[in-house]
């Protein structure tokens, strides 16, 4: 049923399934229109990602000499550096290729602390491994998001990413009831007595990617605890006073968002979980009132979008990518109305 498209002031679709930008027609072929993989359209739109746009020009451009030397600032080197790039191509809807497979070998060598599984910014010198001082849980869920993406999940190592998560992971609102232990426990930005909104919502991100039928209890659980904390902010808000804005800088939406977030990204994670909650309701109005006329949003934000290897879209101009996902939120959502905060 098409109703949720009621709160479309125009249907942008046909825009978004032109040939410029074969990834978002890709991705609005299975999103949208519900096509299954199998449909030619689908394929063929596949073929087309690969071969024309923004991915193929990430990929040759990471071929080049200057990059390949600069693979060891995979995180420092914002946002060039291997890890975005990755994240990139995976939002892109990018396939595995032997060049992407080498790629996140190379940071699972050389990114993921070797003692517990989590993701470091540094590689330890003497030990090999990611520098077990400096994972950090949005780059551990960002990774484990990706490379669910390029065919990981089964892979003992990315298993332990996930452990790692459902193990160390915190939710403190305010007080460190259940404060982080060493050696994770000097970064207060991340782990302090309110933990950081966006490591939750990266964490949540990774966590979502794993099909339902694949959780274990554990990875169960923390989804419906990085879920509370997001809902009780209302995604936006102070959640010890819902009249003040704690994120102003979500509401200006921008793709793609590395380790930083948005409204609509946090919501596009929800509603793929199929939360819907009456706590969402305001950031979806905030969703809807961002349209324009043609019913189609604005970048709003392209500090991240700016810095790539390949810059995506302008500020203040109309982006499919992020018409592409509020129109997945709004499919998914349907501005449905729960009572009393309910998820169901």
């Amino acid at each position: 049923m098409d109703n949720w498209k009621s709160f479309l002031k125009e249907d942008p679709t046909n825009w978004l399934l032109e040939d410029t930008s074969p990834s978002v027609r890709y991705l609005t072929l299975i999103n949208i229109l519900d096509r299954p993989d199998d449909d030619n359209e689908v394929r063929a739109a596949k073929r087309d990602l690969m071969q024309t746009g923004i991915v193929p020009d990430i990929l040759q451009k990471q071929r080049e000499p200057e990059y390949l030397q600069a693979f060891s600032r995979f995180y420092t080197h914002k946002y060039k550096g291997l890890v975005w790039s990755l994240i990139t191509l995976a939002e892109l809807g990018a396939e595995v290729t032997p060049q992407v497979k080498e790629q996140c070998e190379y940071l699972l060598e050389n990114s993921q602390e070797r003692q517990d599984g989590g993701f470091s910014q540094n590689t330890a010198v003497k030990t090999g491994g990611g520098r077990i001082t400096e994972v950090i849980p949005c780059l551990t869920g960002n990774m484990v998001w990706s490379l669910i993406h390029f065919g990981y999940l089964d892979d003992p190592r990315l298993q332990k990413a996930i452990e790692w998560i459902t193990q160390f992971m915190r939710f403190n609102d305010g007080v460190a009831n259940d404060p982080q232990v060493p050696p994770y426990d000097h970064y207060e930005m991340c782990w302090g007595a309110h933990t950081c909104h966006m490591g939750v919502v990266k964490v949540l991100k990774g966590l979502s990617a794993i099909p339902a039928e694949k959780r274990t209890k554990e990875i169960n659980d923390t989804i419906k605890k990085a879920t509370e904390f997001i809902l009780i902010h209302h995604i936006y808000k102070r959640s010890h006073n819902l009249n003040q804005k704690s994120k102003p800088g979500w509401l200006k939406f921008g793709f793609p968002l590395m380790y930083q977030t948005d409204v609509l990204e946090i919501l596009d994670i929800l509603t793929g979980l199929g939360i819907k909650d009456s706590r969402m309701d305001d950031a979806i109005d905030i969703v809807i009132a961002k349209q324009d006329y043609m019913g189609r949003w604005k970048a709003e934000n392209t500090y991240n979008s700016d810095r790539l290897l390949i810059p995506m879209g302008q500020k203040d101009e109309q982006n499919k990518w992020i018409t592409l996902r509020a129109m997945r939120i709004l499919k998914r959502y349907n501005h449905t109305r729960v009572s009393g905060g309910e998820q169901y």
